[in-house]
């Protein structure tokens, strides 16, 4: 089983504007996130698929590899389906360029629930993590997500799901954005329109949520923190200056 990780990277975020090239205690946010996901040691090969010429300018200064595709797509799994055919892997895991704390025991997870699904049934894994305060629950910024029985995905909404007359928060999940396809899968995804809840909602998930395809997601209780805010910025800094000694 071959098994690649490929980070979708564009130039320009609505909240935080060319936050990949945000330098974080020496290497840029896009640099930090491959650097986990090669140090994870988990993959034949990683890279990274942009349309940037900034973000190119970059990879070739860090060394990283990268696959360029001059086409404009409206969320980085719709990027990486765009190069799929391009693509030699039976797995393909889609991280975000903003997740740099990206952890070696949830991809782990991840790569044992496409081994131990014998029959091929699992097209599609996602990770979640429970929300700790109220706060967190309420941030816009965090996707929550809510599941049935068998762990798939039922829905995912910025908004706090599922609703609480307490705010008890001990049910409550947010998503991680990291997926996991089988290429077949991909392949699938690359074929469906943008559909009304993912358009309402901005979160790419409900594509296949709209066209009964099943995300089977993941619990993880490591500590991620997704780069969306300036905010967020400063939190990777005090972490990995801390970490590396500056």
């Amino acid at each position: 089983m071959r098994i690649v990780a490929a980070i979708p990277a564009r130039l320009n975020s609505s909240r935080l504007p060319k936050k990949l090239l945000r330098e974080i205690c020496g290497k840029t946010l896009i640099a930090r996130t491959y650097e986990a996901t090669v140090n994870s040691n988990l993959f034949d090969d990683v890279f990274v698929i942009t349309n940037s010429p900034e973000i190119i300018a970059e990879l070739e200064s860090s060394k990283i590899k990268y696959i360029f595709d001059d086409n404009n797509y409206q969320t980085g799994t719709d990027r990486i389906a765009g190069v799929v055919s391009k693509i030699d892997a039976d797995i393909i895991i889609n991280v975000q360029g903003d997740e740099p704390f990206i952890n070696s025991n949830t991809l782990k997870s991840i790569l044992n629930t496409f081994i131990q699904d014998k029959l091929n049934s699992i097209g599609i894994v996602s990770v979640m993590t429970p929300i700790k305060d109220e706060q967190e629950l309420k941030n816009p910024n965090n996707v929550k997500v809510f599941t049935d029985v068998s762990d798939n995905a039922i829905y995912f909404s910025r908004h706090p799901i599922p609703f609480k007359n307490d705010l008890n928060i001990s049910k409550a999940y947010k998503h991680v954005g990291i997926y996991a396809f089988r290429k077949e899968s991909l392949i699938e995804f690359a074929k469906l329109d943008e559909g009304k809840l993912e358009s309402s909602e901005k979160i790419e998930a409900l594509r296949l949520i709209e066209n009964d395809i099943k995300i089977k997601m993941i619990n993880s209780n490591e500590v991620f923190i997704g780069i969306d805010t300036e905010e967020d910025i400063q939190k990777a800094i005090k972490i990995f200056c801390e970490k590396d000694n500056l």
